[in-house]
């Protein structure tokens, strides 16, 4: 069976009592240009989301599964969105919620942990990541391990009044 623990972190599904951080995170206006997100959500819509989340990728074509330290706190979340079996591809996002667990090799190998089991389980060829095309840190961490820039989407995204591109990096498994 493969594992979803690395050396610094391990990812799970999604429990009940992660109700708290989900609120936090889904009302974080800061995570809301990389979410697609405009209102804030609701304690109940998110406990009604929770109870759903068991649902397998292959109804909802989505995973997402929490990001835990080895102290079981957790620090994340990390998504497998527009899953899609037939042309074997996904997209992939995460988000660390607090910069002190930034730059530590946690989300590093989050992304490796969802690609190997993308790959190995999903039998999925290829990964894509949306990412702004201000956010260098994400884009030299997807580079890092192994996705490619593919294009440019043209003032993709609009924020503060100002529209911004955004980058379509891919990773295919040969």
């Amino acid at each position: 069976m493969l594992s979803l623990t690395g050396d610094k972190i391990k990812l799970r599904a999604l429990e009940a009592e992660d109700l708290n951080f989900l609120y936090e995170l889904e009302n974080n206006p800061d995570i809301w240009e990389i979410s697609g997100t405009i209102t804030p959500y609701s304690k109940h819509v998110l406990k009604l989301y929770l109870e759903n989340a068991y649902r397998d990728i292959y109804e909802v074509k989505q995973l997402r599964l929490c990001i835990c330290t080895k102290d079981e706190e957790t620090v994340g979340l990390i998504d497998l969105f527009d899953f899609d079996p037939k042309n074997r591809r996904a997209g992939i996002g995460i988000v660390v919620l607090e910069a002190e667990y930034r730059n530590q090799g946690i989300g590093r190998e989050a992304i490796e942990l969802v690609c190997k089991y993308a790959f190995t389980v999903l039998n999925i060829r290829q990964l894509y990541a949306n990412v702004g095309e201000e956010n260098s840190a994400s884009l030299h961490l997807f580079k890092k391990i192994g996705f490619e820039i593919v294009g440019v989407k043209k003032d993709w995204i609009l924020s503060g009044g100002n529209f911004k591109n955004e980058v379509l990096l891919q990773k295919i498994n040969n």
